[in-house]
């Protein structure tokens, strides 16, 4: 009767479970796709505490925080007319949102919580050149401008305590560096940063080549690919030796294994999706990244729709 009341019981425990649902896989809670205002125009995306993240508006340079797990969100930053936000990068030791205002010629920094400006600075008059991304080290944030072959850093105290007084510091980009001429070419665009801060990584878009910086000279010595090129180089995001590269316009993102004097490396891989569309840069949470869909060529880009997309990462 023992074995008999057993054999029940096991019986009831198995078709209990099998009635439950599956559990899901991690990255099943996440959805692949998160849908942005209609005629949103992102460029930017930065994520922050948690599963937050924000895309910034080509169209008026507003800021959208949205939540990773729930693809649920809200403006967080309202546009105004002739506002433009790019490339964005969170720090985390402050939630301070860096974004950079492209063509208008320098940076703001948002409370990533409530949206509040806690500071501007300007690097060059509107419409000279085109302030591109943002990465933010221990001391400093650095900004691309894509039209002249500089490098902007803004000072950071303690904690990385935002100063709005500080003063930009232009830094030349030398070396190895090719500046390639011509009205609306873009140079210097995606850049990261080491975790220790002492080397930057810049994508050349118009090269189709990635350079190892110097952050306090600007000295620049091109990573050796054998031979590769990331041609479309857009957004980029380190971790540890992988290097990501968003290569915009082909809906493709390389992995780059770098050396560990990041003086050369192998394209190894190429992540992709169906869903890409003219993907301009990346962050990362967890074992995925998510990339903007900017949709650069859209005819009539006020009523589209925008998107964030979700890939594995390896």
């Amino acid at each position: 009767m023992r074995r008999l009341s057993f054999s029940i019981g096991l019986l009831v425990v198995l078709l209990v479970m099998a009635a439950l649902p599956a559990a899901a896989a991690p990255g099943d809670t996440f959805p692949d796709i998160i849908p942005l205002p209609d005629g949103w125009q992102p460029e930017g995306i930065a994520i922050g505490n948690g599963t937050t993240f924000y895309a910034g508006s080509l169209a008026d340079g507003a800021i959208y925080s949205g939540d990773l797990r729930t693809g649920e969100g809200d403006v967080l930053v309202a546009g105004q007319a002739g506002g433009l936000t790019a490339g964005m990068f969170v720090d985390p030791r402050s939630n301070a949102l860096f974004a950079a205002t492209a063509l208008n010629g320098g940076a703001n920094v948002y409370d990533g919580a409530s949206g509040d400006l806690l500071a501007s600075y300007q690097m060059i008059a509107p419409f000279t050149g085109f302030i591109n991304d943002v990465i933010v080290t221990r001391d400093a944030a650095y900004f691309t401008d894509s039209f002249a072959p500089h490098l902007y850093r803004v000072p950071l105290g303690p904690a990385g305590r935002i100063d709005p007084s500080a003063t930009p510091e232009q830094i030349t980009l030398t070396g190895d560096w090719d500046q390639q001429p011509g009205a609306f070419v873009f140079n210097a665009n995606g850049i990261e940063a080491t975790a220790d801060g002492k080397w930057l990584i810049v994508v050349n878009s118009a090269l189709g080549k990635i350079y190892r910086v110097d952050p306090a000279t600007g000295n620049a010595v091109e990573i050796d690919l054998d031979g590769a090129s990331l041609s479309n180089g857009d957004g980029l995001r380190l971790q540890g030796k992988t290097l990501y590269v968003v290569r915009n316009q082909l809906n493709q993102i390389a992995v780059v294994k770098l050396a560990s004097n990041l003086l050369s490396g192998e394209v190894t891989g190429t992540l992709t999706s169906a869903a890409f569309d003219v993907p301009t840069t990346i962050a990362r949470h967890g074992n995925s990244l998510y990339a903007v869909n900017a949709r650069f060529g859209t005819p009539d880009p006020q009523p589209a729709a925008y998107d964030v997309v979700r890939v594995d990462r390896r």
